[in-house]
């Protein structure tokens, strides 16, 4: 529960379709896990589909840093150019938490000594990443790569605001989680869940329809505003199946935090990091993958955390990632582009709870142990994960556009 996003993070794109729901939706038990995640067993491909604040500095880069002669590695001359080349990527909206960035960018900083990787602004929302883009263009700290929803990386596509990039492995990433033209590739993906504070909430909530009890009063967050942010979106969507709406149709989605706005249930507060150790978002509508990294801190501080995937909203989503046209550091950005397809930051994503996007090639290959699947969703909710088409996002956000203010945000 790590918010990607002040108006938080990100994604969306993943949506059960509503034939596949009616099993789901028909029956009462809804899977849950306390602390201790349950043990997925395989990860299914997903369906088809067409197609500034200053962060922490990173590790001081030596003096005289080399990369390893091209015959040791394919990747040698890419890394040998990023150093030749400013040897620093600019990112950005990466939370420690989130799907394990911290684990991430530590082995990437160990694989290539030398490369700086600040992150700005850890808790922006994608939409602000592509402001960022925009408004830092030309300067050194503009970023270099992003990690958006969906619905932010088409229009980005559309803006021209990538740089085209085909990652070495890329072949074994499914043909859903790619970008137009090679413009991004998304590096995982993961599922919607509700994350109770149960040290203050006695008896957590399972379903959307159980967030209308009265008890639940002022303790509900959605992670951002949904037009902005790829989670918060994500949560309207899930909401939308749990009362009747489809990928067709978000309105009834909206209907929902309006009624839970106007019942005083929904929050208003985002979910952060510090607002969960705070007690200040006991119930959060968020991915299930940005609770792994808090646990330590949780228990910490004395806190116990319970997670429920709604059976009557089953919706998951992924981030895309790319680099960005014209950023000053294009070698450095590639390579960061190739680290997080890696095997290192495959399993660096899967340690954090979201699903690698090259989930069966590494299982083929025999990296992925049994311990390894502890903090995944049940397998059975996963598979029935779809992801939205670029229509379906683009007409989801314009009735958002329409509807969020009015209804929601300013009622």
């Amino acid at each position: 529960m790590s918010p990607k996003t002040r108006t938080t993070r990100k994604a969306f794109a993943v949506i059960a379709a509503t034939g596949i729901l009616l099993a789901a939706c028909g029956d009462d038990e809804e899977e849950s896990t306390s602390t201790e995640a349950p043990a997925a067993t395989e990860a299914p491909a997903a369906t088809e589909a067409p197609a500034a604040t200053e962060a922490p500095a990173a590790t001081e880069a030596p003096a005289a840093t080399e990369a390893p002669a091209e015959g040791d590695d394919p990747l040698a001359a890419l890394y040998q150019e990023c150093l030749d080349n400013g040897a620093k990527v600019n990112l950005i909206a990466l939370p420690d938490e989130w799907a394990n960035y911290k684990g991430i960018l530590a082995s990437f900083g160990e694989k290539y000594p030398g490369v700086e990787y600040p992150v700005a602004s850890p808790d922006a929302s994608s939409a602000e990443e592509m402001e960022a883009v925009q408004t830092l263009a030309g300067q050194d700290d503009m970023p270099d790569n992003v990690d958006v929803g969906p619905a932010i990386a088409i229009e980005m596509v559309a803006k021209g605001l990538f740089e085209p990039y085909k990652p070495t492995t890329i072949d074994e990433v499914p043909a859903n989680l790619q970008g137009p033209d090679n413009n991004w590739t998304a590096a995982y993906y993961g599922i919607m869940a509700i994350l109770t504070n149960t040290t203050i909430v006695e008896e957590a909530p399972t379903t959307f329809a159980d967030l209308k009890d009265p008890k639940y009063k002022g303790l509900v967050a959605l992670n951002g505003d949904p037009r902005e942010s790829g989670s918060a979106f994500a949560g309207v969507m899930a909401a939308s199946i749990a009362n009747g709406g489809s990928a067709d149709d978000i309105l009834p989605g909206i209907q929902f935090f309006a009624d839970l706005k106007a019942s005083g249930n929904l929050g208003g507060t985002d979910v952060t990091k510090e607002t969960v150790l705070s007690g200040e978002t006991p119930i959060a509508i968020d991915w299930s993958y940005n609770l792994p990294g808090l646990l330590a801190d949780l228990d910490a501080a004395g806190l116990t955390v319970e997670v429920n995937y709604p059976s009557d909203g089953v919706y998951g989503g992924f981030y895309g990632q790319g680099v960005v046209k014209d950023s000053p550091h294009q070698a450095c950005s590639k390579l960061w582009a190739e680290h997080i397809l890696s095997d290192e930051g495959a399993l660096g994503y899967l340690e954090g709870g979201a699903i690698p996007a090259r989930y069966e090639a590494l299982s083929a290959a025999g990296l992925i142990t049994e311990d390894m699947k502890a903090n995944l969703p049940p397998a059975e909710l996963i598979s029935q994960v779809s992801f939205l088409t670029p229509d379906q996002i683009a007409a989801a956000k314009e009735v958002l556009a329409a509807q969020w203010g009015p209804m929601v945000a300013d009622a």
